[in-house]
């Protein structure tokens, strides 16, 4: 059986929008009908304009998980788990939902975003809303390309989808939020050759620096997780630039997205804390993490209907079931795009 999953990969998008929201007590059957009708929304949307790629991608927050759905929650479905080093501290923050909206024109997002609130305005608290865009030759706001080693192909269907280790919920996602917010005087201070050094790239031509001149605290070299047998884990990222130059407030909001949190957090535990401690990222010398909240993305049948498989012992919210009673995600061992 074929699954219908969330739109995780897509080409490179030019704008998105990213809603972080508190489904407020006694509100949940509201939250619930607005999952199931949010790809529809999508499509209404994006036919005016099917060439520019509109998609909404739904996660969903561990606290949320038992108020909305009576069936088990996902297996590595947790809090975000605030880290502190000796310098730099990564943040926890609340989220029950995450809509991730991408597409080549902003309008398309800020559309559908406002059709989304349409929908859940008084029943849901916003705690975060950033309007994100692509600058320049996909860089981000300190000068670097950003996104280079994202996998592609199958290996990023590998890197981010749930497979037979968790058989409930496979061909679904999880996903890392952070808004990082940076010090742009103090990192254009930098000579160019010192900007390399932290990032670990040649500023210009985005190559990689070579064993011998990448620092062991840059920010490539801190992001490489290889396991003990040598083989690398990758995530799939989807940063985008934001910013208020009359704020002077600048920023990369960090969403990354993964088979299992697992990968992100070790790359977080060694970017905030240091292996070995004290060997932190520098490149939070100069960007400082203000939010983190970590989402399961199930797959669009779920979201349509979250129907318990007959082994549950509670009953589903929904009354409609598939024809042979399973959660129609099962079958699945690796997911297409």
């Amino acid at each position: 059986m074929v699954v219908l999953i969330q739109e995780v990969l897509r080409e490179p998008a030019k704008a998105a929008v990213f809603l972080v929201l508190a489904v407020r007590p006694g509100s949940e059957d509201t939250a619930l009908a607005l999952l199931e009708d949010v790809a529809g929304l999508t499509r209404a949307v994006g036919f005016r304009a099917p060439d520019d790629q509109l998609s909404c991608v739904v996660g969903i927050g561990a606290s949320a998980w038992s108020r909305l759905y009576r069936v088990p929650a996902p297996r590595d479905l947790h809090p975000f788990r605030a880290l502190s080093g000796a310098k730099h501290t990564a943040p926890a923050t609340h989220g029950d939902l995450l809509f991730h909206f991408r597409a080549r024109r902003l309008d398309l997002c800020f559309e559908l975003a406002r059709q989304v609130m349409a929908r859940l305005t008084g029943h849901v608290k916003v705690l975060d809303e950033v309007q994100g865009f692509k600058y320049f030759d996909e860089r981000d706001l300190l000068g670097f390309v950003d996104g280079t080693e994202n996998p592609t192909g199958p290996k990023a269907v590998a890197a981010i989808t749930v497979g037979d280790e968790d058989p409930a919920y496979a061909g679904g996602s999880y996903v890392v939020v952070q808004k990082y917010l940076h010090d742009l005087d103090a990192w254009q201070a930098l000579p160019v050759a010192e900007q390399e050094r932290v990032i670990g790239r040649e500023k210009l031509s985005d190559f990689e620096l070579s064993d011998e001149d990448k620092p062991a605290n840059s920010h490539v070299a801190v992001n490489t997780i290889v396991d003990p047998d040598g083989t690398e884990r990758q995530i799939v990222r989807e940063n985008m630039a934001f910013g208020s130059p009359g704020a002077a407030e600048f920023g990369t909001y960090f969403i990354g997205y993964a088979a299992t949190p697992d990968v992100i957090e070790r790359m977080l535990h060694r970017m905030f804390v240091g292996e070995p401690p004290g060997n932190y990222d520098r490149i939070l010398d100069f960007s400082t993490a203000v939010t983190g909240s970590l989402f399961f993305v199930p797959t669009a049948e779920f979201l349509e209907d979250p129907s318990p498989a007959p082994a549950a012992t509670t009953p589903a919210r929904t009354t409609t079931n598939p024809a042979d009673g399973s959660l129609g995600i099962g079958s699945l061992r690796r997911s297409r795009t």
